[in-house]
């Protein structure tokens, strides 16, 4: 049953005019430390840590660690802590040899919907029942599904608010601050990855449709 929206003008108040380190600074103030960042390693993440932690160097961030991540992936990962000189909180989902002895082989291709649900879907609740606000890394020019993000808003799915700092950004934005700052990323995104996600269900692409191609599907059902 989705939550029904509080009202809190306090957060929602002048939103969109602010910027992506303002509206940080808005959600740190207010929920530090039941605040998550969402971490999935691609190119906006690289941002909204650099500019969290230079806001609150005790942020959480957290990652759902699928166990079919690109070693790529697990590099940045890697390269991100050393960086920082700080842990990401991973959470995961039932075992691959649980999800096959229950489910079958290669149930990504056979019912992705269901995989993204065991894999993500389900850690990511479990993950937010921890905190009362999270931080995406939505940009409304991904897909049209993202087109209306508001940069701070009540997330009724999981029954806290969220806020997407990166929400009027462009890819062009993104990789400005990246490497202005000499920030980490994923070299995936130098191979042709616009979007990474797990090794059995991305190919290259120049935008999420690199993602369950041939699939007809766009969202792993994170955020919505």
């Amino acid at each position: 049953m989705s939550a029904a929206a509080p009202i809190d003008s306090t957060l929602t108040d002048g939103a969109e005019e602010l910027s992506a380190e303002q509206v940080l600074a808005r959600m740190v103030e207010r929920f530090h430390p039941r605040l998550f960042l969402a971490c999935s390693f691609q190119q906006e993440e690289s941002v909204l840590i650099d500019l969290l932690l230079r806001i609150e160097p005790e942020a959480r961030i957290f990652t759902l660690d699928t166990g079919v991540l690109f070693p790529e992936t697990y590099e940045t990962w890697r390269a991100m802590e050393q960086r920082y000189d700080t842990q990401f909180e991973a959470w995961r989902g039932m075992t691959l040899e649980q999800q096959e002895a229950e489910f079958g082989p290669e149930l990504w291709k056979r019912n992705p919907d269901q995989c993204c649900s065991i894999r993500k879907v389900t850690p990511l609740k479990e993950a937010l029942g921890e905190v009362d606000a999270w931080v995406v890394g939505v940009r409304r020019d991904q897909a049209p599904t993202r087109a209306d993000t508001p940069k701070i808003a009540w997330d009724a799915k999981h029954g806290i608010w969220k806020a997407a700092p990166l929400a009027d950004w462009s890819e062009r934005d993104v990789w400005r601050y990246i490497h202005e700052h000499d920030l980490p990323y994923n070299p995936l995104h130098d191979r042709g990855y616009a979007s990474i996600g797990c090794t059995h269900c991305t190919v290259p692409a120049a935008d999420r449709s690199g993602r369950w191609a041939g699939n007809g599907k766009v969202e792993c059902g994170l955020h919505g």
